[in-house]
């Protein structure tokens, strides 16, 4: 759900972003796109796609216009849905998409196609993926803009992958990028899901972000949320999960934290780019997702995909922008998420001797 940006370092004060690739039309009408003269990513995408492979499926075309016309360095994935290669009762590689049955391969040809096609054609992708058709994550890459360094987990192991394929960390030459997909905190505590999220949020502590009644269409309806009418013990754990008191007390304590990433390298302060440019409810265009259009859920949203930068990227912070509009879910492309992005300047300068 989050994106997390901390950076390697940054001098002096920030320029005016490069100009993405021109793209023009040859003589058979193929666009052509220019050489990129960034130094580094600049523009970036994620989506909770509430499976990809449905997606791909059901709404790809509109995705794709999407993305061709943003024109992103990065896509970041969440709730990919595909399960990790490796047949039943053996070990699996969450690196890659399962393809040792007819339906697997099938499912897998489907999505590596999609990716095979412009303009994601022009991308590398990293899978993290779950042992079913649970959560997982994705990071696509322009081959341009290869990150240093791309690991799956939380402590940087280079083998290791978090469990469900939650977590996928690629390190560029001035910040690193973690896409994270968070556990949900769920509605019960005898289902051990208000524990995994409080373990999630203390290993995740240096990126996490706030969330605020300003982010939900309907706070009370939210905070009031009840499933089969059952109230959790601790009244902090009660309400919708992704917007529990307990949940929001978490986020704003960590947000408060001066954090490291890495004994050497101060990351700073956390900011919430999109509420760092936008301080008002926005209840047209202002929430990351939405409820079922039909029944009680409609028209009530929350704003739960983010993009968490460090501090001392704010200066660089252009755009951050959520594509979902109305109740109607225009813009979401078939998920129960909207497409959020985000636009950074590019770096003033580039200290060469750092690693």
């Amino acid at each position: 759900m989050k994106r997390y940006f901390q950076p390697v370092e940054k001098n002096g004060s920030a320029k005016k972003p490069t100009p993405s690739p021109s793209k023009k039309n040859d003589e058979n009408g193929e666009i052509l796109v220019e050489e990129d003269t960034k130094k580094e990513p600049l523009k970036f995408l994620t989506w909770n796609a509430n499976s990809f492979l449905l997606r791909i499926k059901n709404d790809f075309p509109d995705f794709t216009k999407f993305v061709s016309e943003f024109d992103p360095d990065v896509i970041s994935i969440q709730e990919v849905r595909m399960p990790a290669a490796g047949s039943k009762g053996a070990t699996k590689n969450p690196a890659e998409l399962k393809d040792d049955t007819s339906s697997s391969r099938e499912e897998k040809q489907i999505i590596m196609r999609a990716l095979s096609s412009p303009p994601f054609n022009n991308y590398r992708v990293w899978w993290s993926l779950s042992d079913s058709k649970y959560a997982g994550t994705a990071l696509i890459v322009k081959k341009c803009f290869q990150p240093k360094s791309v690991f799956f987990n939380l402590d940087k192991k280079a083998s290791k992958h978090e469990t469900d394929g939650r977590v996928i960390l690629a390190e560029f030459e001035t910040f690193r990028v973690l896409n994270t997909y968070a556990p949900n905190n769920g509605w019960k505590e005898e289902e051990n899901s208000f524990i995994r999220r409080r373990k999630w949020d203390k290993r995740i502590l240096e990126f996490v972000s706030h969330h605020e009644e300003i982010d939900v269409s309907h706070p009370e309806f939210f905070s009031t949320a009840k499933q089969n009418n059952y109230v959790p013990p601790n009244k902090e754990d009660c309400g919708q999960p992704g917007f529990t008191l307990s949940e929001r007390k978490r986020f704003a304590n960590i947000l408060k934290e001066y954090v490291s990433s890495t004994s050497e390298i101060d990351g700073g302060k956390l900011m919430d780019a999109y509420r760092f440019l936008y301080k008002e409810k926005d209840m047209e265009q202002g929430f990351s997702w939405s409820g079922n259009p039909i029944g009680k859920y409609r028209g009530k949203r929350m704003r739960i995909d983010y993009f968490i930068v460090s501090e001392k990227l704010k200066d660089r912070i252009l755009a951050c922008e959520m594509h979902g509009k109305g109740i109607e879910l225009q813009g979401f492309y078939g998920s129960d998420h909207c497409p959020v992005t985000l636009v950074l300047s590019e770096a003033s300068s580039i200290n060469s001797g750092e690693s």
